[in-house]
């Protein structure tokens, strides 16, 4: 499986990019990260909640690997439960570089988590490189296979932390300029103000005032914002 060869109705979001990926506080799980798509071999795990930038980062390193590595990019929540997810795993055992997203969604299940040692062992024996994202530790997740969980908890683990005000605005401002979006500083400070503050509602909230804009043919001003959110 290559990053062309996604499962059905995956892709990548085109501006998940370490450059559009505002660190903060993650610096050095950034750096890890980068150094994995230099082709550093790896086994990292990373954690935090919903809106931490957790998918973010797996599409940042598909993107940046480089051409010659077979890459693999799995969202286990969005795929089929149960053999699915296992099926998905086993066709992803041959792959150079593996990104698994959201993998606490399919602990407790015995076929997924049989097909998650297999393909961890493989990629193991080649010395290949293996990304997981998930909401919590692996020491935190009930696993069914001690074989699996014992394996990641010797992983590295990065957990990620909230970004504060500054760097809020900096990733919504930066968000903005990647769609082509002029947005004024006292109409992002209006957002941030406004709205819910983790960075998933934020940039949601962005792109459908960017739709907003486009059919109103209208510039984000602070009223043209105030309306909007007024209106929902």
């Amino acid at each position: 499986m290559t990053m062309q060869q996604l499962p059905l109705g995956v892709r990548l979001q085109d501006r998940a990019t370490f450059d559009s990926f505002v660190a903060g506080p993650n610096t050095q799980t950034v750096a890890r990260l980068q150094a994995m798509a230099r082709g550093e071999r790896a086994v990292l795990w990373v954690c935090g909640p919903s809106g931490s930038g957790r998918t973010h980062l797996l599409h940042a390193l598909c993107a940046a690997a480089p051409l010659h590595l077979r890459v693999a990019y799995l969202p286990l929540a969005k795929l089929p439960q149960g053999e699915g997810v296992a099926a998905a795993l086993e066709s992803a055992a041959e792959v150079d570089l593996l990104c698994l997203d959201d993998l606490d969604s399919v602990i407790g299940q015995p076929a997924a988590e049989r097909a998650l040692f297999s393909v961890y062992r493989k990629l193991e024996e080649r010395q290949r490189s293996l990304l997981v994202s998930a909401s919590q530790t692996p020491a935190a997740l009930s696993w069914t296979l001690a074989d699996i969980g014992s394996r990641f908890a010797a992983s590295e683990v990065f957990v990620l932390h909230p970004l504060d005000e500054a760097e809020q605005h900096e990733a919504l401002t930066r968000r903005a300029a990647g769609r082509g979006l002029d947005l004024p500083e006292d109409t992002a400070r209006y957002l941030l103000r406004r709205s819910p503050r983790d960075m998933a509602s934020l940039c949601r909230l962005l792109d459908d005032i960017d739709l907003a804009s486009l059919s109103a043919q209208r510039r984000l001003t602070v009223p043209f914002v105030r309306a909007l959110l007024d209106a929902t």
